[in-house]
């Protein structure tokens, strides 16, 4: 029953326009620190301009990679590949990840110091019907459940590595008003698929979303 009351919700979702009057963010909205900064975006908004229409997403699931942590693409420094992590708070940094999937991070930082913040998944809300060209087969819920998947789903591509963020143009990150939409505390876990500093609690996600991923087991710290 719990199953087939989640099936009806999800396809009301597809099925009901959302308009969201979503604005940008600008980079004095963003905090100046990579922690501060992941938790702060959760439940915020990615948008992708498209000319067949927008694309909307509100982030339910991040992770921060702040400097000096060796799992993130920073860590050795700035090299030509990776010159994203190192611009001002607030640009992407795209990256091919084992020749499969493109991940979508942000920098996270001051100019010059390099770290960023993963989006790992965001409910899809608006352009439902582009996303699901792009990922043939998949539920709503498998949509954009997942880095990989969101990058997929939204069209992102190397193409984006460097754009700023802020600037409201083609991919952007952005809010709704504050007061009518008041933002909830999230939850916090340890990362996922790591091999080093795996303990530290750097995932933030949106409890009881149905669109955040990995295993089942990590939902139960708040």
């Amino acid at each position: 029953m719990k199953r087939a009351v989640a099936a009806n919700a999800l396809q009301a979702l597809a099925a009901t326009p959302s308009a969201l009057p979503v604005v940008p963010l600008r980079r004095d909205d963003l905090p100046v620190e990579t922690v501060a900064l992941a938790r702060y975006m959760v439940g915020k908004y990615l948008v992708h301009d498209l000319p067949e229409g927008r694309l909307v997403g509100r982030l339910v699931e991040v992770e921060g990679y702040p400097p000096g942590d060796s799992t993130g693409h920073a860590f050795i420094g700035p090299r030509g590949w990776n010159a994203s992590l190192f611009l001002a708070r607030g640009h992407a940094y795209v990256r091919l990840t084992y020749g499969l999937s493109y991940m979508l991070n942000m920098s996270s930082e001051a100019e010059g110091v390099g770290a960023g913040v993963l989006f790992r998944a965001v409910e899809p809300l608006e352009g439902l019907a582009s996303m699901a060209a792009r990922r043939p087969g998949a539920t709503l819920r498998d949509l954009t459940r997942g880095p990989g998947r969101l990058t997929q789903a939204f069209g992102i591509g190397a193409s984006f590595d460097g754009i700023d963020l802020c600037a409201g143009k083609s991919l952007w990150i952005g809010r709704l008003n504050a007061a009518r939409h008041p933002a909830a505390e999230p939850g916090v876990t340890t990362r996922i698929g790591l091999s080093r500093e795996q303990d530290r609690p750097l995932r933030f996600y949106e409890i009881g979303s149905p669109f955040v991923s990995g295993p089942r087991k990590l939902l139960s710290t708040s």
